[in-house]
Formats: structure tokens, sequence, C-alpha cells
């Protein structure tokens, strides 16, 4: 079994006739993910190595029974792209897109909200369940199917401490990359669910950073719903207060959303906080005894 992207899994993906779609959309496709459809407005009928491009999103659905959509459409129109994926009823949408203003996220957030379409991302690297799917642009010759699951806010250290893991020979069920952004899909908590649901997902790795609270209400939520061991890393120890690092939504303010403060507040509820990403591997070797 698998979180979010599986065996059913049917993409579409939305901007496939430009550079980077064209590439990663094959890419995924060699590694084994079903490939069903592409999107660009204005190219229907053409074809990028035998996948059929449409106009529009409600089409691929209808043609091609697609059920997962991934975008990579320039930043100017990417929140269209989130919302016209929405109202196609496609129900897990990976942004792979990087740039989208907060205001927009804000209103495809608000847009999205009890509908039946799960988003991940923007600015996100996507999900992986290895030697199954790929859905974004994870390297999946550092990933090995197995049964620790791993969300992080960082697309780098998705690679750096899948790598850890596979070195070590533990295998991942799946990888999610929720993407750094300050308004986002999934986060730590919707992850952590899915995780605890999964039967063949046995150990939880959360990967922060500074900046905002989602590693201190993760840690809430964990105490309260999550049986299963989770180890944790937060980027930025070392990070100067009062500067951006990296992603929009890794600013830190006085004493709020620092590496030690979210790293205190996961070890109060149990979690095991490394200080390396190669430490990381070493608490899962432990937990997993």
């Amino acid at each position: 079994m698998s979180v979010l992207v599986g065996a059913d899994t049917r993409l579409v993906v939305q901007g496939i006739t430009g550079h980077e779609g064209t590439f990663h959309t094959l890419r995924d496709r060699a590694y084994g993910t079903n490939v069903v459809a592409g999107v660009t407005p204005g190219k229907a009928g053409q074809d990028v190595e035998g996948i059929p491009v449409y106009d529009t999103v409600a089409d691929a659905v209808r043609q091609q029974g697609a059920n997962t959509a991934m975008i990579f459409v320039p930043p100017r129109f990417a929140a269209e792209a989130i919302l016209e994926a929405g109202d196609a009823g496609v129900p897990l949408a990976v942004c792979i897109t990087e740039g989208i203003p907060a205001k927009d996220m804000a209103h495809v957030h608000s847009y999205l909200m009890g509908r039946s379409t799960t988003l991940v991302g923007p600015n996100c690297p996507g999900v992986i369940t290895p030697g199954v799917a790929n859905v974004g642009i994870i390297p999946g010759e550092i990933c090995m199917p197995g049964r620790v699951g791993l969300v992080s806010r960082s697309g780098t250290l998705v690679y750096q401490i899948v790598h850890e893991l596979t070195q070590r020979g533990l295998g991942q069920s799946t990888c999610i990359g929720m993407g750094g952004d300050p308004v986002h899909g999934v986060g730590f908590i919707e992850s952590l669910e899915l995780f605890q649901q999964d039967p063949d997902t046995d150990l939880v790795v959360m990967t922060g950073e500074i900046g905002g609270d989602d590693e201190e209400r993760a840690a809430a939520y964990i105490s309260e719903h999550v049986t299963k061991p989770v180890v944790g890393y937060i980027a930025g120890f070392e990070a100067p207060p009062g500067k951006r690092m990296g992603h929009a939504g890794a600013i830190v303010t006085g004493s709020k959303g620092t590496a030690a403060a979210k790293a205190e507040a996961l070890e109060a509820v149990g979690v095991r906080v490394a200080r390396t990403p190669t430490q990381v591997a070493e608490l899962v070797v432990e937990a997993l005894g």
C-alpha cells in the first residue's frame, strides 16, 4: 500500500509541452508512472512521445480517466491551473511550480476547501512511492521500497535524507515533498494522518525548517493522534534571526519559528530530533530496533 500516489495513479501533466514539463513527464513515465495525458491550451491533438495532449484537464479526465494532475505551468498561470484541476474533479493535484504569489495561493486554498481535490505544493518536488509511481522531480534512483514514510518542507532535504535512508537499507513507503511556501496544500498534519493509517508504514520521518508554526502544530497532533514512531529534523539551527533563508516561509522573528523552538516542541511529545541529516538515518535504525 502507499499514500497519495501508487499503482492506480493515472497522471495528466499540465504544461507538458514546456521544457521542464516534457523532461520530467518522460522521466516519471520511465520510472513506471502511468502518464495518460498532457494539457497545453491550444495544442490539443498533438502528443509528447505518444502521450496525447488536450486543451483542458476536463478533457483529459473524460478521455483518459486521469485522476492525478502534475502542474508545470509558469507562476503567472499556475494558480489557475490548480483551480482547473479542482474544477475537473481530479482527486490529487501536485504543483511543482515555484514563485506563485501568496495572494494567488490564498485564493486557491479557499477555493479548494470542501472540494474533493487534495493539493500538494506548490514549490515542491512532488510525491514518490518508490518502485511504483513518481509524480514530481524526486530522483527515483535514490529511493528504494520499504516501510519508512517521509514528509518534508524542503525539497533538497527530501533527496539528502532519502539517500541517507537508502544507504542504510531503510526503504520508503512514500515520500512527500510538501513545499515550503507559506500558503500550501498538504502539510505535516495531513501527511502524518495518512502515514498513521497506512499499514505499510512503520515509522515517519518529518523534516522541517525555520519559520512558521507547522512543526509546532504537528507536535500537538502527534501527541494526540500518532502512535507510530516519528523521527524529526529541523533545518536552520545556525540561521541568523530576522533573515529569510531559502523558502518564502523560512523567516524567523524573535524566538518564534526558530529551529530550537521547533525541536523543543517535537521532543516534548517524544519525537527524537536529529541535528544532522545523517543522524536522521541513525535515529531511524535505533527506533526500528
